[in-house]
């Protein structure tokens, strides 16, 4: 499709998050399930709840403006979950794991609030104030998931990745 507005724009990006989050509704539960830490998993968990909100409100704005949320696949996410897996698949040492998925999810997390931010500027400036208002809803959700993990990784996680390191050199 050959996009030559703003609002062409906005929509193509809009599609482009509605599969986003739909691929992170699916990958949430398996970053859970291997999660070694309970406040990991229990993060994850929670924010697979706002995901499916998060979906839901997209799906809204696309009732708005009279337009089908499907169409897109989201290269970047697929990637972003990609990475996730591999941390899944080869880190053996559940404490190395945990902070791999800390940081495959902030990744996550720092895409969408660049994403959202830009379709809360361009909601805006489309002058869809009801839109901008649902996407700054999911921005402050992100931007909470991002804050939650890096506390966990901060707090808890990667000083028991850490100290993996150091039992194994002593």
């Amino acid at each position: 499709m050959e996009i030559k507005t703003l609002k062409e724009l906005y929509i193509d990006l809009l599609r482009d998050m509605v599969s986003g989050e739909k691929q992170m509704i699916e990958a949430l539960p398996k970053m859970a399930e291997a999660s070694d830490t309970l406040e990991l998993r229990h993060a994850f968990e929670g924010h697979l709840t706002e995901t499916k909100g998060q979906l839901q409100r997209l799906e809204q704005i696309f009732q708005m403006i009279g337009e089908s949320p499907n169409g897109e696949t989201c290269d970047a996410m697929k990637g972003l979950v990609k990475e996730g897996k591999k941390v899944m698949d080869h880190v053996k040492v559940e404490e190395v794991r945990d902070a791999g998925l800390i940081a495959a999810g902030q990744k996550v997390e720092h895409y969408e609030i660049g994403s959202y931010g830009t379709l809360i500027a361009m909601a805006k400036l489309l002058g869809e104030t009801g839109q901008a208002q649902l996407l700054e809803q999911t921005l402050k959700e992100e931007k909470a998931a991002d804050q939650k993990l890096n506390s966990i990784a901060v707090n808890h996680v990667n000083k028991l990745a850490a100290n993996v390191r150091n039992q194994k050199a002593a």
